[in-house]
C-alpha cells in the first residue's frame, strides 16, 4: 500500500499534540489523517471510517491508551492493526506494559519528526 493512500488516526487528548503529529504525517507524505480525543471517540472513530494505522497517546480521559490499544486486540476485526504509542511514560516497565497491552512501536515525548518516521517505517514495514 502506498503511504498517501494509507488512513492513520492519531488519538491524543492534547490538540496541539494531535495537530503536531498530524503536520509531520502529511509532510512525510501520508495524506489521511484522521483524530480522536481519547479511547472512546477513538474506537467510534475506527467504527466509521477504515483506518491502516493507530497513533495513540497512552494518558487520556474517559478511556486511556493501554485500555484503548487492549480494546482493539480484542476486536476481531481490528486486531491486527498497527499500533504506535507517543507518550510522556518512558520509565522501561511502561514500556513493557505497553508492548504487553499489544503497541507495536513506542515513543517518547518529546520526540522529532526523524523518530516518528523511523518508527513508523518499522511499524507499517515500508521505507517513509
Amino acid at each position: 500500500m502506498d503511504k498517501k493512500d494509507m488512513r492513520i488516526i492519531t488519538v491524543d487528548d492534547s490538540s496541539t499534540m494531535r495537530r503536531i503529529i498530524k503536520n509531520t504525517l502529511l509532510r512525510l507524505g501520508f495524506k489521511n489523517v484522521i483524530e480522536a480525543d481519547n479511547g472512546v471517540s477513538g474506537l467510534a472513530a475506527l467504527g466509521e471510517n477504515k483506518v491502516d494505522l493507530v497513533i495513540t497517546d497512552w494518558n487520556m480521559p474517559e478511556m486511556d491508551g493501554l485500555q484503548f490499544v487492549k480494546a482493539i486486540r480484542a476486536s476481531e476485526e481490528y486486531k491486527h492493526l498497527p499500533i504506535l504509542m507517543i507518550t510522556t511514560e518512558a520509565a522501561k516497565e511502561d514500556i513493557l506494559e505497553a508492548l504487553r497491552s499489544g503497541v507495536n512501536n513506542y515513543i517518547v515525548k518529546p520526540f522529532t519528526p526523524e523518530t516518528l518516521k523511523e518508527k513508523l517505517g518499522k511499524v507499517i514495514g515500508i521505507e517513509i
